[in-house]
């Protein structure tokens, strides 16, 4: 399936999926900055880099948090990949990366931690969905590696 193509304000200036044609794009949802799950998730990436550029893949965040907000957690961990800001949630919804959660018996839309991998060609080769942190940038390598 074709990745949608979205345009939208990151960490450094506009982001457009279109202009990445000829990269692989590891394209991950996460559902806040400064939490555990999520900044232990960044660090992986952020730490893994070296292993993901063989593969000429670059790592793109998403989530609803504003660009301020992205710059402080992109600072405080060191990140070296940009943090895109979906305030209107649309490509949250392209992807399939916002939908009905469960937290302590109450029910609420949110994001769900989700990864897409978007190979050289602009193509989806994999989505993981309802993410675990651990090991899971273990996992996307080796599926990078396949492509």
């Amino acid at each position: 399936m074709k990745a949608p193509n979205f345009k939208l304000p990151s960490t450094s200036g506009i982001f457009q999926l279109s202009d990445y044609l000829g990269k692989n794009i590891i394209l991950y949802f996460y559902p806040r900055d400064n939490t555990k799950g999520c900044s232990l998730e960044a660090i992986d990436f952020n730490n893994s880099l070296k292993a993901i550029n063989k593969y000429n893949c670059i790592v793109v965040g998403v989530s609803k948090d504003s660009i301020e907000s992205h710059q402080k957690f992109k600072k405080k961990n060191k990140l070296k990949f940009d943090l895109l800001f979906d305030e209107k949630i649309k490509v949250l919804k392209k992807y399939k990366a916002w939908g009905l959660k469960k937290f302590l018996g109450k029910e609420y839309y949110g994001i769900i931690r989700t990864t897409v991998l978007i190979n050289e060609k602009g193509k989806i080769v994999k989505t993981w969905s309802n993410v675990r942190v651990k090991d899971h940038v273990k996992n996307v390598i080796n599926e990078l590696s396949n492509i």
